[in-house]
C-alpha cells in the first residue's frame, strides 16, 4: 500500500512537471517563423526584392516544439539568412532568403514575452 502511493504521488509530480515544462512564452509551432535576437518574426506570404544588409543567420533548425536559444527556425535550415528591408525597421519586418527569393518576416513581439 505504501508503495502504491508513493508510486502515485511521484506520477503525480511527474505530471505536473511535465505541463509546468510547457511555455507559453514560446512561438505558435503551428506558424513558420524565426527568431533573431530574441525576437520572433511570423513568416508571411509576400516577398520583397528590397533587401539591404545581412542581419544573421539561423543558427538553429527544428520542427520539434521546445525551447532554443539563437537564431532558430522551424522552417528554415542551419545557415539560411535573416536581412534588412530597405526602408523598413527590423523591429517590424526582415527577409529570409529562399529559393533565391526573400521571404517576409513580420515581427511578432520578444521571444519569451507571451
Amino acid at each position: 500500500m505504501r508503495i502504491s502511493k508513493f508510486l502515485l504521488g511521484m506520477l503525480s509530480f511527474l505530471l505536473l512537471t511535465l505541463v509546468g515544462c510547457t511555455s507559453t512564452s514560446s512561438p505558435d509551432w503551428a506558424s513558420n517563423f524565426i527568431v533573431l535576437d530574441e525576437y520572433i518574426y511570423i513568416v508571411s506570404d509576400e516577398y520583397t526584392e528590397d533587401v539591404g544588409d545581412v542581419l544573421g543567420q539561423v543558427t538553429h533548425y527544428s520542427d520539434q516544439e521546445a525551447t532554443y536559444t539563437g537564431n532558430f527556425s522551424n522552417k528554415y535550415e542551419e545557415g539560411t539568412k535573416y536581412y534588412e528591408i530597405e526602408g523598413v525597421s527590423s523591429q517590424v519586418a526582415i527577409a529570409v532568403e529562399e529559393n533565391d527569393k526573400y521571404r517576409i518576416a513580420k515581427q511578432d513581439g520578444k521571444y519569451g514575452e507571451k
